[in-house]
């Protein structure tokens, strides 16, 4: 039979293990969207007159952004799991009353840390809304200025923005 403090320990390396692989994928992503916006960017400039090019950029940063945004989301959800769920039943399990996985819960009581959010939530802003963003203002200062084209910039910054609410949503600043 399986000694449920084993369990437990088993099931914390699984999840620590799907974290640091959520990690890695997430922080690729960053690196993915300057990617991106070098490519579209540099498409567009050499072929002058050719702005519209630029509306390419809003949709991948969206997608890309969502991407990042849900892996920050679990990164973050199994983390409240490890300090909620999995701490009190190890904790429960041990003679001796120790702090269990105490990193899980210190490095969230760092006097920096709000100040990181905040920065961090302001790069994620300007990585994957401020730049499209600023792809669209261009767009529309150089043209062509199409109506089926104006459409698809005004539906990319309904899209720019709902990410732009969710990005700052999910931004756990309070903690």
């Amino acid at each position: 039979m399986i000694d449920n403090g084993q369990l437990i320990l088993t099931e914390y390396e699984q999840i620590k293990q799907e974290q640091r692989a959520r990690i890695g994928f997430r922080d690729n992503l960053i690196y993915a969207t300057l990617g991106v916006m070098a490519a579209v960017i540099g498409s567009t400039l050499p072929r002058g007159g050719h702005a519209e090019m630029l509306l390419l950029l809003p949709p991948l940063s969206v997608i890309l952004g969502w991407t990042y945004l849900v892996n920050d989301e679990k990164i973050s959800a199994v983390g409240r799991y490890i300090r909620d769920e999995l701490v009190p039943r190890l904790e429960q399990l041990t003679s001796e009353r120790l702090t269990v996985f105490g990193w899980e819960s210190a490095h969230r009581r760092d006097a920096h840390r709000r100040s990181r959010k905040r920065i961090q939530l302001a790069i994620d802003l300007l990585t994957f809304c401020a730049a499209p963003l600023a792809a669209l203002v261009v767009y529309w200062a150089l043209g062509p200025l199409r109506w089926p084209l104006l459409l698809v910039s005004a539906a990319e910054t309904a899209m720019v923005a709902g990410l732009a609410f969710q990005i700052v949503r999910y931004a756990d600043l309070e903690h």
